[in-house]
């Protein structure tokens, strides 16, 4: 008998799934899409979303306070988490209201990620100092100032 390639039935998409939401949460669009491209149907595949949500498995807000909290953790500001998270199918929303209530001070680890990236401080050519605020807009810290 040959393997599966496609997610046929029910039970093979919330296998599927399950396998996925045991490594990390995932949003609801992100796991869609993930079992679109494993061969699932589109529509069997939203049955399904929805009964892992009703069962408390899969949510989008415990997707972006999980994803929000890791990736402040590496460095990264709001700005990017904000991009990012909507890249993943977030709703605008729920994206400003898990930043608002995440437990982080953003100033503070704007300051840390600037302190290790740039021991120095802040450079006195307009050149370098332009270089290390376009590297903490790439991080996410758009508002920040090196002053």
């Amino acid at each position: 008998m040959r393997p599966r390639t496609t997610l046929e039935t029910p039970a093979d998409i919330r296998r599927s799934a399950m396998d996925l939401l045991a490594r990390r949460e995932h949003s609801y669009a992100e796991l869609q899409r993930k079992l679109r491209q494993r061969g699932a149907s589109g529509d069997m595949a939203e049955v399904e979303l929805d009964r892992l949500v009703e069962d408390g498995l899969l949510s989008d807000e415990r997707f972006c306070e999980a994803y929000i909290y890791a990736r402040s953790q590496r460095g990264y500001g709001p700005a990017r988490l904000r991009e990012e998270l909507r890249q993943r199918g977030v709703s605008e929303s729920l994206v400003e209201r898990s930043l608002a209530e995440a437990d982080q001070d953003w100033q503070a680890l704007a300051d840390q990620v600037f302190a290790k990236r740039f021991p120095e401080g802040v450079a006195r050519e307009p050149a370098e100092r332009g270089k290390q605020l376009r590297f903490m807009q790439y991080r996410g810290f758009s508002g920040f100032r090196a002053d």
